[in-house]
């Protein structure tokens, strides 16, 4: 059995592919992930911090490339 990790997205990226990766992850529109990564940048700027930390951490798509 496969191990199911998380990874950024190569085809949907805005920034870095963090909220992309994370949308295919879970199996959801990745509009979604955007918007809640815009509230929590609204709710005291720990948004920013987050997406900054997950673009480091997150590894690029393997089976992209």
């Amino acid at each position: 059995m496969t191990e199911k990790k998380v990874y950024k997205s190569i085809r949907d990226k805005k920034i870095s592919g963090v909220c992309g990766g994370i949308a295919e992850y879970f199996d959801i529109d990745s509009t979604i992930i955007r918007l809640l990564w815009i509230l929590f940048i609204l709710a005291g700027g720990s948004g920013i911090l987050g997406y900054i930390i997950c673009a480091l951490i997150i590894p690029n798509d393997p089976n992209m490339y």
